[in-house]
């Protein structure tokens, strides 16, 4: 099992305290609001996606906790540059690290979650996996044309 302190490691606290595309988008073509509504975690993504569906630019705002914003700014820079095919398998990667129980069950095949892999000791914390997943659901809400998302 994890401790805290596995919890906050060095990756997670330089992105809470410098989050990597934080703002908004001067044109964005996508976008949608993430509510937590157990800890207040709230938060905005905003994507810039061109003709080819390639998420060209992304940003989030908001406020929350330490892991819901260094979630959200491990996720811009892991979907940044991506097509939209290839931002879902990317959540649905990332949601299986933080809900199995398994570490030999996290992923199938040679695909690395890369520096997402992080954010792994929150799997130990059940009421933390909610932090981590919120800018996630936005980000799918946003990719399907939904303009909110919670974790409930």
């Amino acid at each position: 099992m994890f401790a805290l302190k596995d919890l906050y490691q060095e990756v997670i606290v330089d992105h809470n305290r410098a989050p990597r595309n934080f703002g908004h988008l001067a044109a964005p073509t996508h976008r949608a609001e993430g509510f937590n509504p157990l800890c207040g975690d709230r938060l905005t993504i905003e994507l810039a996606v061109d003709a080819d569906g390639v998420i060209r630019e992304l940003a989030f705002d908001g406020q929350g906790c330490a892991i819901s914003v260094a979630s959200a700014s491990l996720m811009t820079e892991a979907i940044k540059g991506r097509t939209l095919a290839e931002a879902e398998p990317l959540f649905e990667r990332f949601h299986t690290m933080l809900t199995t129980a398994v570490e030999s069950d996290l992923l199938n095949g040679d695909d690395s979650l890369g520096k997402l892999e992080a954010l792994a000791g929150v799997r130990a914390f059940p009421s933390r996996v909610k932090c981590a997943t919120l800018c996630w659901h936005a980000l799918r809400s946003a990719l399907h044309g939904e303009t909110v998302a919670t974790t409930e």
